[in-house]
Parts: C-alpha cells; sequence; structure tokens
C-alpha cells in the first residue's frame, strides 16, 4: 500500500510530466522503428535512464497487483525505516520523473543563487534558433530536449519583473536588461512569463537543491549496493575457504584479513585515487575491498560450526562441488547474519561515500553527491541553512533507517528469535 500511495502522488504531482515522458516513450519507439540507425546514434545515458523510469512507472502498479498476496518473508509490519528504504528505491528509480529539474541546471545567478526554499522565482520565454528545415529526427531532438532537462536552457531568462513597451524589459536585481518583442514567446498577446518553484531553494550556483538531492540519492545507493556487492563476493568466498579447507589457506587468509583491518583506509583510498582518479568506479572498487573483512569473519566461523554436521559431510559424499556445497547447504544456513552483516554494512558505506565527498575524494565533480553538497554548505550555513540541512537529514534518515532495518531483518530470518 506505501509503494501505491508514492505511486499515486507521482502520478498526482507530475501528471504533466508523466505524460511528456510517454509522449517521448512513444516518439522514440515510432522513431526507432523507422530509422534504426539514427535511433542508436541518438541512445545516451539521458536518454535510457527518462525511457527506463517511464516504463518501471507503467509497470509498478502491475507488479503491485500480481504481488498483493505478499511473500513470507515480506509479511512484516511497514515501519518508518521501511517507509524511507522504499521511497530512496523509488527515487533512485525514477528520478527523472521525481525531480523537475537538471540537478547541474544553472543560469541567471544573479536572481537564482541561494534561494530560500518554497521560493517562485519568474521565467521569461523567448525564441530559440529556429530550424528552416524540419525532420524527424530535428522533432525527436526537439522534444527530448524539452523532456528531459539539460544543465542549459537558453529558451529562458529568470526575472524580478518585466515591462512592455516599445521593447521588452526585464530586471534582474537592479539590472535592467531588453530584448526586441520578436525575440519573446507570447501568449494571449503578452510575453509567457511561468513561474519556477524551487521546493527545497538554490545553492551558490543556482543549481535547485531538490534535484541534487535526488539524484545524490542515487550516487549513495549504487555505491552502496556495489561495494556491499563486491564485499559479499569476497568475504562469502574467502571464508568458506578458509573455514572449509582450513589448514594453510585459513592461516593466510587470516593474516591477509588481519592485514587489511591493520592498515588505514585512508591510505588505500588515496592510493587507488592516485592511480585511477577519482571516479564512481573508482570508490565502489575501493569501499567493497576495504569492507568485507567483517563478512569473512563471520561465515568462516559459521562454517567451521556446521562442516562436521552429518548433512554437510553426506552432501560432499555424494559428490557435490564446492560451488554447490556452499549455495545449497551452507549459505541457507548462515544466511540470517550474513543478510543483517550486509545491510549494516551498506550503512557503513553510504557514511563513508559521504565522508570521502565531503573531504573532496569521492565521486568527482560529474554527480551530484550529499557529502559534497554538505561540504559546500557549511561555506554558508549562516545565511543558507537549507543548502547544509537538507542534505545532512536524508544522510542522517537513510542511516538509522537502514540500521533499523537491519535489526528487523535479524529477527524475521533467524528462527531462533521468532520462537
Amino acid at each position: 500500500h506505501w509503494i501505491l500511495f508514492i505511486w499515486i502522488a507521482l502520478l498526482a504531482f507530475r501528471f504533466e510530466a508523466i505524460i511528456d515522458f510517454m509522449h517521448l516513450w512513444y516518439s522514440y519507439a515510432t522513431f526507432f522503428l523507422s530509422d534504426f540507425n539514427s535511433a542508436i546514434d541518438i541512445l545516451d545515458f539521458r536518454l535510457i535512464d527518462g525511457l527506463l523510469s517511464i516504463k518501471l512507472f507503467i509497470i509498478l502498479p502491475v507488479v503491485i497487483f500480481f504481488f498483493r498476496k505478499k511473500p513470507p518473508f515480506l509479511k512484516v509490519q511497514l515501519n518508518f525505516a521501511y517507509a524511507v528504504l522504499i521511497l530512496l528505491f523509488v527515487v533512485f528509480l525514477m528520478a527523472p520523473l521525481v525531480a523537475d529539474e537538471n540537478p547541474e541546471f544553472q543560469k541567471n545567478l544573479s536572481v537564482t543563487k541561494l534561494l530560500l526554499p518554497l521560493t517562485h522565482v519568474k521565467q521569461l520565454h523567448i525564441k530559440g534558433e529556429n530550424n528552416v528545415e524540419s525532420s524527424p529526427l530535428l522533432e525527436f531532438l526537439q522534444l527530448k530536449n524539452k523532456v528531459l532537462r539539460s544543465s542549459y536552457d537558453e529558451g529562458i531568462i529568470f526575472i524580478d519583473s518585466i515591462n512592455v513597451a516599445d521593447k521588452i524589459y526585464y530586471y534582474q536585481k537592479g539590472r535592467t536588461k531588453e530584448l526586441s518583442k520578436e525575440e519573446v514567446i507570447y501568449k494571449n498577446n503578452k510575453p509567457l512569463v511561468t513561474e519556477n518553484l524551487f521546493l527545497l531553494g538554490t545553492d551558490e550556483f543556482g543549481r535547485d537543491i531538490f534535484a541534487r538531492l535526488i539524484y545524490g540519492s542515487r550516487i549513495s545507493l549504487l555505491v552502496g549496493i556495489g561495494s556491499v556487492i563486491l564485499s559479499l563476493f569476497i568475504g562469502l568466498t574467502l571464508g568458506f575457504l578458509a573455514g572449509y579447507r582450513g589448514g594453510i589457506i585459513d592461516i593466510v587468509l587470516s593474516r591477509l584479513t588481519e592485514l587489511f583491518l591493520a592498515f588505514p583506509v585512508i591510505y588505500l583510498v588515496i592510493l587507488v585515487f592516485a592511480l585511477f582518479g577519482s571516479s564512481l568506479f573508482s570508490v565502489i572498487i575501493v569501499l567493497g575491498v576495504s569492507s568485507w573483512m567483517s563478512l569473512f569473519k563471520i561465515v568462516k566461523s559459521e562454517v567451521l560450526a556446521i562442516k562436521q554436521k552429518d548433512y554437510l559431510i553426506t552432501a560432499g559424499l555424494i559428490g557435490l562441488s564446492k560451488k554447490q556445497l556452499l549455495l545449497k547447504e551452507i549459505l541457507p544456513v548462515i544466511i540470517a547474519p550474513v543478510i543483517v552483516t550486509l545491510v549494516l554494512q551498506f550503512s557503513n558505506v553510504v557514511l563513508a561515500e559521504s565522508a570521502l565527498s565531503y573531504l573532496g575524494l569521492g565521486t568527482g565533480t560529474s554527480y551530484p553527491s550529499w557529502g559534497a553538497m554538505i561540504s559546500s554548505g557549511q561555506e554558508y550555513i549562516m545565511k543558507a541553512w537549507w543548502m547544509i540541512i537538507f542534505p545532512g537529514l536524508s544522510l542522517v534518515l537513510t542511516l538509522l533507517s537502514v540500521n533499523a532495518a537491519g535489526r528487523r531483518l535479524n529477527k524475521v530470518f533467524d528462527p531462533r528469535k521468532s520462537l
């Protein structure tokens, strides 16, 4: 019901945008069938992201209908932690539908920088470059630029007020500028002036805090999920080998684990960034490689506790491979501590990524990040508190929700605690 509520709220508040995205999807499908090569050439990440978002939005109520009878492991009462996490993952999957602006969009800084939350700003619509020739490709590109917001839009000017005389005079923080009447778009014989709402205000470059917050959640979740998957693979494999084989393999892997625990992670971060540069991929690799040790110890101890059990010995005697033993016999038994460890590790990775971004060692300037937003906001905390409050609050709520969900899952998956 909570997912359905989010879907309905998104439909209500972003109805026009959803219609535009559906039009974009239909136009691209038509263009794809008529001109396959050109359709492939114009396909980029921004377009793929937008098309996948609207597809997921359409599919979501169908999925809710078919899963209305929840599986046993989902039959838990919804609480605040689960509600926050579900909202985060919906935002992660449908960010273009949720945020109305490009997170890097900036223009007319004298009007748009450091605006308070819930501020309305007037925008004057002007004519862009007119192409005399028209083609399906140009028409689709125009629709794409309209629906998928770019980091710059030459078709609008943010203004404080406007005066119509022999020319169009508009004012920006005391400065007067002019345009010819031929350059302006008209509606009902008046210059087209609309209002843009900055829900959570703007930063020092006039960028929408809400849009940056939405896309910043993607960075945190992507880094967290990627790093956890990498550490799961490393910790599960090495822990199983150390516990099941024992001997010299156990000694070597245990000493390697202690070496990683003794080596400061910050040095590893600096080393990797010096070799490969600061990027999203390098952050995932660094945090994944540096966070598998706790999972290794848990898996090793659990394997040592059950490897002498009759069912495991029998499974080995009938010819099951090491991979089959791990996946079919051992993993179902140790799933509870592994899941709890991964969930708690996810929160640690999100916090670590934010800390690295705060220090300037994160995902770089190509992506908005909560840590980077907090870092830039501390310089304006006295006159622009919203720059640091909203990303900080988002980070705190995410960490608290993940940890609460981890404790809840521990009770669900651990049979001893459900008796």
